[in-house]
């Protein structure tokens, strides 16, 4: 048998469901053995006092992605993917933006350029439907997740994207007899269009109204009819950045019922809050994004979600612009109302230290509930489980060390996404992962890059464990 080319020893390895106090064998990029001395290897990597954790996978993130005219996204996929290393994250899951003219599938091809020979990790793809066409629905998509999209993303709001309910209710069945999963953003597209217009008569234009226009009303209805919507189709659904407790309160009642609901929160959500945006000047639009940070009582909502279960998934809803730019948040339109600020915060690399230092170091979560939802329920959920998510015989060799020790006051220089502010800088945080390996290679040590870009490689996805093949679908994987 082929040695070990890798052994890491003396660290306690921790998964979502136990830890112990073991040594990790890997050959050819995949976890071999688990067990004490190992022996010797090529590379021995000594773990002692550290956490060895699998990596992070990041199932919400946006990278180069196209923007309206005069607005450029601040991340291609090689700073995005070096961010992601630094801060722990193994994999991540971007969208693919359909562009109007173009198909899925040129659009993917598209993306695959972006991606190929540019990431420092792992990524695979979801897509996002913003014109349902019939070629769409019966032919394109079908085709497609056959080939391993298995996941799209539909919008409740935003101007171009936003759905009515017969389109969503028309992506949903077409989801249900593929097996693929449904993402939304649900936010009332007509609620938040009027608070805006009503705002802007009164020259309320500030960043800080773009909370305002954004009431936890708007985010709490359209929770409730997107589950009511893929109940009536009988699909399983995934309602991404959750950001208060009326709208988790929907999605818990939904689980209750014994519908296939699973959600998901982000760091914006636990550490930010609407004050942020009421800035000096233009300051405030470093936090526009939505949904927008609440208020304490909603952090703490986040937080018992994420500690019971109602969110299965932690993201960054990672979407980054600029701040000192004309084609970021200093936008010149972005000046004359909140409404043109470009929407989205850089969160990619901060996502993970922010959740174990705020989580695990403060008791919030146990070491175990922050792996299970980083790592294992992102890789249950998206199809990638067994190969991803977790440290077991079998699995890619994904796996971060942290020093529960180290502290540190965060800054963007640590973060080194293409963005030029973080939304977190300034936070005392305790832990670090102080290497990120994947399949095997390390890619990140001690705050540096460790391997080039390129190490990343483009993975194709199963249907998610939520999804049922119904009568007449194609067969499932």
């Amino acid at each position: 048998m082929k040695p070990f080319d890798t052994i890491i020893h003396g660290g306690t390895v921790v998964t979502a469901s136990d830890r112990a106090r073991c040594d990790v064998g890997i050959r050819d990029g995949r976890v071999v053995a688990l067990g004490d001395d190992l022996g010797e290897a090529p590379q021995m990597i000594d773990a002692t006092g550290r956490f060895v954790l699998p990596g992070g996978i990041d199932a919400h993130v946006h990278i180069a992605q196209p923007q309206g005219e005069g607005i450029e996204m601040a991340d291609d996929f090689e700073s995005a993917t070096r961010s992601a290393a630094l801060g722990g994250t193994t994999m991540v899951l971007p969208f693919a933006l359909q562009e109007s003219g173009r198909s899925m599938r040129e659009t993917l091809k598209a993306y695959h350029a972006k991606a190929d020979g540019n990431c420092y990790v792992d990524v695979s793809f979801h897509m996002i439907i913003s014109d349902p066409t019939e070629h769409l629905l019966g032919q394109e998509l079908p085709a497609l997740v056959e080939d391993g999209y298995t996941s799209f993303k539909i919008f409740m709001t935003y101007d171009g994207l936003a759905l009515n309910d017969r389109q969503i209710l028309d992506v949903m069945s077409v989801a249900r007899d593929t097996g693929a999963l449904v993402m939304v953003h649900a936010e009332n597209y007509d609620a938040i269009r009027y608070m805006t217009e009503q705002l802007e008569r009164a020259g309320k234009i500030a960043p800080k109204f773009h909370a305002t226009s954004r009431p936890m009303v708007v985010e709490r209805e359209a929770t409730h009819r997107a589950i009511s919507l893929a109940e009536l189709v009988d699909v399983p659904v995934m309602i991404v950045h959750v950001s208060n407790r009326e709208a988790r309160d929907q999605i818990r009642w939904a689980q209750d019922k014994g519908l296939n609901v699973v959600a998901e929160t982000c760091t914006q959500y636990l550490v930010l809050t609407e004050q942020d945006l009421d800035g000096i000047g233009m300051e405030g639009s470093k936090y526009v994004c939505s949904p927008p940070p609440r208020d304490i009582a909603s952090q703490q909502a986040c937080w018992e979600g994420l500690k019971n279960g109602t969110f299965a998934v932690f993201s960054s809803d990672h979407c980054p612009f600029r701040y000192q730019d004309e084609k970021g948040k200093l936008t010149p339109r972005g000046r004359s109302s909140f409404r043109w600020v470009p929407n989205g915060l850089p969160g990619i690399g901060a996502r993970l230290p922010v959740l174990f230092s705020e989580g695990v170091m403060k008791g919030r979560l146990t070491l175990e509930q922050f792996v299970a939802v980083t790592a294992r329920n992102p890789a249950r959920i998206y199809g990638l489980e067994p190969r991803k998510g977790t440290i077991a015989v079998g699995s890619d060799a994904d796996i971060t060390l942290w020093d529960p020790d180290k502290t540190q006051v965060l800054t963007h220089a640590m973060i080194r996404d293409g963005a030029d502010y973080s939304p977190y800088e300034g936070m005392e945080l305790t832990g670090w992962p102080v290497l990120t390996m994947v399949r095997g290679r390390v890619v990140a040590r001690d705050g540096s890059l460790a391997a080039p870009k390129g190490t990343g490689i483009y993975v194709e996805r199963r249907r998610s464990h939520l999804a049922t093949l119904h009568e007449g679908a194609k067969g499932g994987s």
